[in-house]
């Protein structure tokens, strides 16, 4: 990718500060709506766990029971890291690090883009989410948020959770490799903040709590398919804007999304109905349609 554009000022680097820092206090909060890991769900791309958690989608506005796990939670051991044990490796160096976080930093000033010029076209104002770097655990405003659900963005503080160490090993265990994969990530969690913002989360979350089993999983379904599809056409954009894309991301993407399908992720254990993220065929028909289109009206999966 060619990120030549500014760094958000829109990400927090609780990395080093220790396990549920971050001044949310403990426990899960009623709810909250955690999309992409924490209630049970299988995240995304690049090798990692991108999407959105169905218990976020079924809790409240900050009232009501606490939200429970989803029952088809999906968690990847990514194997052990560097240091053998477990925990980030103690060899990595404060440079890689940085790195790391400047290359999230530009991919989400890339989203800030996009979205700003999207949203003032529907003559409305775009609220920038903040990006949380986090290493093994922390506190959102969804919950306590480990490394092992996977990216997840929370409805309640506005905030996207990545753990860049555990998504590094999780690349290279699943091959979801390159940068654009990565990106794809940050994509498809700033596509469940644009849903948030446009009021989907809410009217899913609404429809949920009337639904049976099969028909709330279809509806988590089709919320992660248009996340797909939003980070589709947040690359078109960016693409025509700013030329950001080099030979080879598009299938980086194409593959990390096929990678994350409930399908693959399963080996084809459990049945189409309750898949929560879709099938590898489905994630990446959307995020192709995305990315084709560029144009928002063509990322309803609820009639299309």
């Amino acid at each position: 990718m060619r990120l030549d554009g500014p760094e958000s000022q829109n990400v927090e680097d609780r990395r080093g500060q220790g396990g549920f820092g971050g001044g949310f206090g403990g426990g899960r909060r009623g709810g909250g709506i955690a999309v992409g890991g924490i209630g049970g769900v299988v995240l995304l791309v690049v090798a990692l766990l991108l999407g959105v958690d169905p218990s976020v989608i079924l809790g409240g506005g900050g009232m009501g029971p606490e939200p429970q796990p989803a029952p088809q939670e999906r968690r990847i051991d990514p194997g052990p890291s560097a240091d053998g044990r477990g925990q980030p490796g103690r060899t990595q160096q404060a440079g890689s690090e940085d790195a790391g976080r400047r290359f999230i930093a530009q991919v989400l000033g890339e989203t800030e883009q996009v979205w700003n010029q999207q949203f003032a076209q529907l003559g409305r104002r775009y609220e920038e989410p903040v990006l949380v770097l986090f290493s093994g655990a922390t506190q959102s405003g969804c919950g306590a948020a480990q490394a092992q659900t996977g990216p997840f963005y929370c409805p309640n503080d506005r905030r996207v959770y990545i753990d860049l160490d555990f998504m590094a090993r999780l690349q290279r265990q699943l091959g979801a490799n390159g940068d654009f994969a990565a990106a794809y990530i940050v994509a498809h969690e700033v596509g469940h903040h644009v849903q948030n913002l446009l009021g989907v989360l809410p009217r899913v979350q609404q429809a949920q709590a009337r639904a049976s089993e099969a028909e709330r999983n279809q509806l988590q379904v089709r919320v992660e398919l248009q996340a797909d599809c939003l980070a589709g056409m947040w690359a078109n954009q960016a693409q025509r804007a700013r030329n950001i894309l080099e030979q080879g991301d598009i299938e980086e993407g194409l593959n990390a999304a096929a990678a994350v399908g409930d399908d693959r992720v399963t080996g084809g254990r459990i049945r189409p109905e309750s898949f929560t993220h879709g099938s590898a065929q489905q994630r990446t028909r959307w995020f192709r349609r995305g990315l084709e289109s560029g144009n928002i009206r063509d990322c309803d999966t609820f009639q299309g």
